[in-house]
């Protein structure tokens, strides 16, 4: 190969992977405007952002709506727009790229004797949850102008387009919003969320549905913070995945595990990219990863589509848009479809700085899922050390050398010395013991850093709520001070105007002084002035 030749190849090379990076970069920017319905699957490149081209009129923009994907069809139901609650179900059919309205109807068991329509039934709400159960979608919360103490489960009936409300029995949880709800066989756990008077929420229910029965779940170990607006997944049938969400003043980017079977919430530690905190993000778990699309801070969206493996927990950026990118936003939605056999990401909807209504699909890599590496909470992972660690001394236990004791009694020739052997034995049975010795050291020191551990968290945990006390009596305190100074203020002005008032009346106590002297003086001269008449009169 000549040196030319060599130099255009290196330089062939560099600048296809320069134009890779800026695919990526760019992400859905790239989509041709020109896509082949028939054939649009096939056209994606894959883990990159498509937006689909629309047909006919589209619904309108909206975020904190919810949404499921059935039969190739899209369901978005409800949301938020300008403040005003949204109650319409609209349908956007993967194949036609139509947008289409669904007409609801009312329960036959509702009592219709009320004209109050479709609103009665299902009325404006955001902040909800939806998933798909059998041939229903099922709508759990949120927020209305309905009031309600408890949760309310909405369905609807994909087949027969009738709606109503399901009715459920057990502990139900207190009405809320901005929750998760994640489906794990026939049960729904439901995380979080925020209360009608505002008030955050980290608790955790499940919804049997099969017997539409509530239950409260405790759990051991610290949960996560209460927190609205966050994503949640489950891994394995076992581990529940809560990630992101804010509190009224702090956004999140902690993962937090709930083991299932022994009740009990951890931490683990992440690698991988560094991901930034949000809340109002979208999340959705396909085998054995996370998707998590958009979100913000208030402040700024989230342009990076991440992507976490649950077995391995690793973080890794699939792409990354532009800002102000429509998936960008905060209160988007994010489904997952199978469509010719591949899988793929739904997006549609959000806010970031104005509402959205455009779909977006992205079309997932296969995986290879032979091998999959289960993460273990805590709790299991220390039960399954002590295993392996009860079984390594086992199988020293049984290496006592009975084989090489018995090599006297073979018949076979032994070159080596009985007393050298003696020796050996000896000086592994030392070193066994050694071994053992340094375990028991490490155990117990592991024991001192886990009590450590238990008893910082229960410090911070203590000094986290101290401060909150702290900061609600520093609020208390402000607000009595504010209170203090406009009444010290008042009672200044009142002041001034007593002094007013009192050199008032010190003027009128001069005049009417004045007055009464100015009336004695009257009232004397015309005592004489009588006198001197009647002794005229007298005379005469």
């Amino acid at each position: 190969m000549s040196y030319k030749l060599h130099i255009l190849i290196v330089y062939i090379l560099q600048l296809k992977n320069f134009t890779d990076r800026q695919t990526t970069v760019m992400g859905a920017e790239e989509i041709k405007t020109d896509m082949d319905i028939s054939s649009w699957p096939s056209d994606l490149v894959h883990e990159q952002w498509a937006a689909l081209p629309v047909s006919g009129a589209r619904p309108s923009a909206r975020y904190k709506h919810a949404a499921a994907v059935a039969d190739e069809k899209l369901y978005i139901t409800g949301g938020s727009r300008n403040g005003r609650y949204l109650s319409d179900i609209q349908v956007f059919d993967l194949r036609s790229f139509t947008w289409s309205s669904l007409k609801l109807k009312i329960e036959p068991s509702y009592d219709k004797s009320e004209d109050n329509g479709l609103q009665e039934v299902l009325p404006g709400i955001s902040d909800h949850s939806m998933i798909k159960w059998g041939n229903k979608l099922l709508l759990l919360g949120g927020h209305s102008k309905k009031s309600s103490d408890a949760m309310i489960v909405h369905f609807i009936n994909l087949e027969t387009h009738v709606c109503g409300v399901m009715e459920t029995f057990g502990k139900i949880p207190v009405a809320r919003g901005g929750h998760s709800a994640t489906l794990v066989g026939s049960k729904l756990i439901v995380f979080g969320g925020e209360d009608r008077s505002r008030k955050l929420l980290n608790d955790v229910h499940v919804l049997d549905l099969q017997t539409m029965t509530w239950s409260a779940v405790e759990a051991t170990q610290t949960p996560p913070a209460p927190r609205f607006d966050h994503s949640a997944a489950v891994h394995s049938e076992r581990y529940l995945l809560i990630f992101g969400g804010c509190s009224h003043s702090v956004f999140f980017n902690d993962l937090h595990v709930l083991d299932l079977q022994a009740m009990e919430w951890s931490q683990p530690q992440v690698q991988g990219d560094l991901v930034s905190p949000r809340a109002g993000h979208a999340g959705i778990s396909i085998d054995e990863m996370l998707y998590i699309v958009g979100g913000g801070d208030n402040s700024n969206g989230c342009p990076e589509t991440l992507a976490l493996n649950m077995s391995k927990l690793v973080w890794s950026t699939l792409t990354t848009l532009k800002e102000r990118h429509p998936l960008a936003s905060e209160g988007l939605s994010i489904c997952s479809a199978i469509i010719d056999g591949e899988k793929y990401l739904v997006a549609f909807g959000g806010y970031n700085g104005k509402y959205n209504n455009e779909v977006f699909v992205m079309k997932l890599k296969p995986r290879d899922l032979s091998h999959p590496k289960i993460f273990q909470s805590p709790a299991a992972a220390a039960a399954a050390a002590s295993v392996t660690a009860a079984y390594a001394l086992a199988k020293s236990e049984k290496l006592e050398f009975p084989q090489i004791m018995d090599l006297n009694f073979t018949g076979v020739e032994n070159s080596v010395p009985q007393k050298d052997i003696n020796i050996e034995i000896d000086a592994t049975r030392e070193e066994k013991k050694a071994l053992e010795s340094s375990i028991e050291e490490v155990r117990a020191e592991n024991s001192r850093l886990r009590e450590k551990i238990d008893e910082l968290k229960s410090n911070h945990t203590e000094l986290s709520k101290e401060l909150q006390s702290v900061q609600g009596q520093l609020i208390s305190e402000r607000s009595r001070c504010f209170k203090l100074e406009a009444q010290i203020a008042e009672l200044q002005k009142m002041l001034e105007s007593l002094q007013t008032i009192e050199n008032e009346v010190q003027i009128l106590r001069s005049q009417k002084s004045a007055l009464e002297e100015e009336m004695e003086l009257s009232s004397a001269q015309q005592q004489g002035s009588g006198g001197v008449w009647r002794w005229i009169a007298g005379g005469t």
